[in-house]
């Protein structure tokens, strides 16, 4: 087996590209390269160390055992080394086609993605702005496999070797149809909980922010619907008698452009903020500090948390 003093180190950026698509065509289209061109790579790589590295199988290639204990130490290397080449690599947004990769929850998404790219398309022209959906559930494996350069969403405490700003504190607005019961009066916790509750959970879950409250009060609701998007929200409450309640400045949003009635959230609960978190290695990355102080500059424009008077 080849040890670093024969092995050509360039064959590693074709290993990586490799390892992380499970593709040969989707990994020399990442490179920039001709298919050929990376099966040439890897066939001198497989030389170098006696084993296939990848097998083929329907849809890409299938690591070998060798392969996979060499994947993270090579990714981490490459990660490392692009890290301090662009530590020192001057970042101009006016002339930069860079590729921002970051991880958004919906919510942040809808919220500042919009004025983000306006802004990136006054400063930073022809850079690349690609978003991956984000949640408590996958944006720590997202940003540990470099998948995505920061999250932006509703996050808990990262591990040490992050760093979190928290943006945008919350309030909570309830949506229900236009000429529904709820529409209008008083809106206590039982005529609350008589009908069935609309649920926005990307991740699947059952149980939102309101459940623990409603049920310490003595209230627990109805699930009539949980969904994935918010684009199927305000169509479902515009044909049904649920009820949503969601972060205010979206409800507002969504009553303006579809017609619906906005109400107070009757029952008090812990108001959540958005957090974005990113590895310390980006610190000192002058285009990746760019991008932190566009996120923050857009956040404080989004303006004030809403409110419906009772």
């Amino acid at each position: 087996m080849a040890d670093l003093q024969t092995l050509d180190l360039n064959l590693l950026r074709v290993f990586d590209a490799v390892a992380r698509e499970r593709h040969v065509t989707h990994a020399a289209e990442k490179l920039n390269l001709s298919q050929p061109a990376v099966s040439n790579a890897l066939a001198r790589l497989r030389a170098a160390l006696n084993d296939e590295l990848f097998l083929r199988r329907p849809g890409g290639v299938e690591p070998t055992a060798l392969a996979l204990s060499l994947a993270g130490p090579v990714a981490e290397v490459l990660d490392r080394l692009r890290t301090t080449l662009a530590d020192h690599a001057p970042f101009e947004p006016a002339t930069t086609d860079r590729v921002f990769t970051v991880a958004l929850s919906e919510y942040a998404e809808s919220v500042l993605a919009p004025p983000l790219l306006e802004l990136m398309h006054q400063e930073a022209p022809r850079a690349l702005l690609a978003v991956r959906h984000a949640d408590r559930t996958n944006a720590q494996d997202l940003l540990a496999k470099g998948e995505a350069e920061l999250a932006v969403a509703v996050l808990p405490d990262p591990p040490a070797l992050y760093t979190r700003v928290r943006l945008l504190p919350e309030n909570f607005l309830t949506l229900v149809r236009k000429g529904h019961p709820l529409a209008e009066g008083p809106l206590t916790l039982d005529r609350f909980t008589a009908f069935p509750h609309l649920l926005h959970s990307p991740n699947g879950s059952r149980d939102g922010a309101l459940d623990e409250p409603l049920r310490e009060a003595g209230f627990p609701r109805r699930l009539g619907a949980v969904v994935a998007h918010l684009g199927a929200v305000p169509e479902i409450l515009a044909r049904t008698d649920m009820v949503m309640t969601l972060s205010a400045r979206l409800a507002q949003r969504m009553a303006e452009t579809y017609d619906l009635a906005l109400r107070p959230c009757p029952v008090e609960f812990r108001h959540t903020r958005l957090s974005l978190v990113f590895h310390r290695r980006f610190e000192a990355d002058p285009g990746h500090a760019w991008l932190r102080r566009s996120l923050l500059a857009v956040a404080r424009e989004v303006g004030p948390v809403p409110g419906v008077g009772a």
